[in-house]
């Protein structure tokens, strides 16, 4: 089936069309909101959320980008809409408040799990995960898609709606602040 008989089909509520996008694009989905919500539960349940979205705004499809580039899209929303929900109701605790008076308390809460990291590897993916979610948004997204979903630049600034410059710009930036972040972590680790 091509794109444009499934995006055809979903568009009439076709429920055949609609098992198949999930087949296709659920794993997809779930990996991209993982790399930047960094917790499976979340994660899940934006899968969710993101093909509620689909069903609900695919008649204003207007086929500007191909439909996994929507739903890329879709999927980094919905995860930047969680995070700064997060962001928020954090800020308001007093809790938060403290156990964040330490820049480096970060590193010591090796909580996170990715399917795709092997065992071994768990606390030092921990570690790179949480260094990865202090970047700010555009620089989070710009390297999940490229690291972790192993995106091309173009691919990238298709997907984030800006330029190829702009993604490189954004992936140094980003490189650089984990140099910083994780540099104190591999001082104290060799110690």
């Amino acid at each position: 089936m091509s794109e444009y008989e499934l995006i055809s089909l979903l568009q009439q509520k076709d429920e055949k069309a609609f098992a198949e996008l999930f087949r296709q694009y659920s794993g997809l989905v779930y990996n991209t909101a993982l790399g930047l919500v960094q917790n499976q539960q979340e994660a899940e349940d934006l899968v969710q959320e993101v093909f509620v979205s689909v069903l609900q705004y695919v008649s204003d499809f207007r086929g500007d980008s191909s439909l996994k580039t929507w739903i890329y899209r879709l999927t980094i929303s919905s995860s930047l809409d969680y995070l700064r929900a997060q962001k928020r109701q954090k800020r308001g605790s007093m809790f938060s408040f403290l156990s964040f008076r330490n820049e480096e308390s970060w590193m010591h809460q090796p909580d996170f799990n990715h399917p795709g990291v092997q065992l071994e590897n768990k606390e030092r993916a921990s570690i790179l995960f949480k260094a990865i979610s202090q970047l700010p948004e555009n620089q989070k997204v710009a390297f999940t898609l490229s690291k972790l979903e192993d995106k091309s630049y173009q691919e990238i600034a298709d997907i984030m709606e800006c330029t190829v410059s702009s993604v490189e710009s954004l992936l140094h930036r980003a490189r650089q602040k984990l140099r910083k972040l994780l540099g104190k972590y591999y001082e104290q680790d060799r110690k």
